[in-house]
């Protein structure tokens, strides 16, 4: 621990630093930029060293530390923010599935807004979202608005499907818990695409390891599928109730049928086309 005399002695003399800097009527020294005390009395009079003052920051001083803290602490924020969407990413076309890129045509884009910004909660209550309906709703962008959202608040987000997920488990040295329990270590998990993989007896059984651990962990998961909500309430075998009994009971079902967004995207792009070439 450093005694009061070291501390001095590494204080800023009161010399002025600047040609601007003075010594007021109070017999402070004052900064010639802002006119504000350099230094401070000890309080009840007390001297230390033969020293009745202490220098302090002036206004202007205060200023340029408190900005240049700002500063280090952005670049470190976005640094992190970086490193989270790097490692939670699985396709790096996922990093402009943002808020700020959205073209409004989503119907459902205020539930993902609402899960953000409820997140606290949703994370207490271990309350996760089941994005269903057609090819093209939408439903894997609203999804990734959710996880960069997330990811910008500091929050670590894995967004990825069951392929690769099971090429994860299939190449994996270090055993297959361990790439379960990796998964499980974030607090949100996103599952993209999820029934497009071969339903075999292994497959099945890894997805639902995966769920499972989601679910005893009280961690939420985020589901997108192409199936219907009548496929995942009504399966037509053991292996896929298990899982799909597991997801409801997890995953608040959001309806994402309508127009398929890439079919109206595909038609405007054959519009443009016409109107450059016509």
């Amino acid at each position: 621990m450093k005694t009061i005399e070291k501390i001095l002695e590494q204080l800023p003399s009161s010399i002025p630093e600047n040609t601007d800097d003075y010594y007021g009527k109070d017999g402070l020294l004052h900064c010639g930029k802002c006119h504000t005390p350099k230094e401070a009395f000890f309080a009840k009079g007390i001297a230390l060293m033969g020293k009745n003052k202490h220098p302090i920051e002036c206004i202007c001083q205060r200023t340029e530390r408190e900005k240049q803290e700002a500063l280090i602490s952005q670049q470190k924020h976005n640094d992190l923010v970086r490193r989270l969407k790097a490692e939670g990413f699985s396709d790096p076309s996922m990093l402009d599935w943002t808020f700020e890129n959205d073209n409004g045509r989503s119907p459902q884009m205020h539930h993902a807004h609402r899960y953000v910004e409820q997140w606290q909660t949703m994370r207490a209550e271990n309350l996760g979202l089941l994005l269903w309906g057609g090819v093209g709703t939408g439903k894997s962008f609203l999804a990734g608005c959710i996880a960069n959202a997330l990811m910008e608040q500091e929050v670590p987000v894995r967004m990825t499907n069951f392929a690769r997920i099971l090429n994860e488990l299939n190449s994996s040295f270090s055993g297959r818990n361990d790439v379960v329990d990796n998964l499980c270590r974030y607090p949100l998990l996103i599952i993209d695409d999820f029934g497009m993989e071969r339903g075999t007896e292994y497959a099945l059984e890894q997805i639902y390891n995966i769920v499972d651990s989601r679910y005893r962990s009280r961690k939420p998961l985020i589901v997108t599928t192409n199936l219907t909500l009548g496929e995942i309430r009504y399966p037509q075998d053991t292996a896929h109730a298990r899982i799909y009994d597991r997801l409801l009971e997890m995953c608040i079902p959001i309806s994402c049928i309508g127009v398929s967004l890439r079919k109206e995207n595909a038609q405007e792009k054959l519009e443009r086309l016409k109107s450059l070439i016509g």
